[in-house]
């Protein structure tokens, strides 16, 4: 029997770790955590409830309280906070924003990376976000940092939103780099990849050409 993996999947928005993580997990059987969902329900709780975003204590505390777990069903990675399903809720642009600005709190991380770390424990699951193989998982099996132009993930980003936000293309590419550096220059848990990570630059390659290259390389590892 081959060993349940830990597989830990960084890189910067519109990189397509969201469904290259979905699709590993699916082919592998794997449970699949967006690590970066759990940001956004945090600052969903934030808005909703008018706290600060600049407040460390009190979203700290939000992050401490807030009950989730994660869903597939027919291919979607459902989130429920405290028992809501919050999966559409999430992904406004004011939460996006707001996600961005929590997750710079080094309380607010605790909380979250401890969750993560308890979702993980006993293998079996490939999670992604920016700090899974630096930070939440440091000795996950296999570490991949996806990577790809500004150009070619701020127009993955403009499709999946396939008209839902009136926003333009420019905007988004900008909206992208301002996240990329607010991501790679904050104090806490920076986005960087691990020095044993495998890089993969997803440029010029279909979500399901990446996806193959991670499943062989998973297989590898489980042996």
């Amino acid at each position: 029997m081959q060993r349940r993996l830990v597989i830990a999947i960084d890189g910067p928005s519109g990189a397509g770790k969201s469904t290259v993580a979905r699709s590993v997990a699916q082919r592998l059987g794997y449970r699949f955590v967006e690590s970066g969902a759990m940001y956004r329900a945090v600052a969903l709780l934030a808005l909703r409830n008018k706290t600060s975003l600049e407040d460390d204590r009190a979203l700290a505390k939000l992050a401490e309280t807030a009950a989730m777990r994660f869903e597939q069903k027919d291919g979607v990675n459902y989130l429920f906070l405290n028992g809501e399903d919050v999966t559409e809720a999430i992904r406004s642009p004011e939460v996006t924003d707001a996600s961005s600005i929590v997750s710079t709190h080094q309380e607010v991380r605790n909380h979250l990376v401890k969750s993560q770390q308890e979702m993980g424990s006993e293998g079996g699951v490939v999670m992604e976000g920016r700090d899974i193989g630096t930070r939440v998982f440091p000795n996950a099996e296999l570490k991949i940092f996806l990577t790809g132009s500004a150009e070619v993930r701020a127009s993955r980003r403009y499709r999946e939103m396939d008209g839902k936000i009136a926003t333009a293309s420019e905007e988004v590419l900008r909206d992208m780099a301002e996240r990329d550096r607010r991501d790679q220059q904050r104090k806490v848990s920076p986005l960087v990849a691990a020095e044993d990570a495998i890089m993969i630059d997803t440029t010029n390659l279909t979500a399901d050409e990446v996806v193959e290259k991670i499943i062989v390389l998973a297989g590898m590892r489980a042996q």
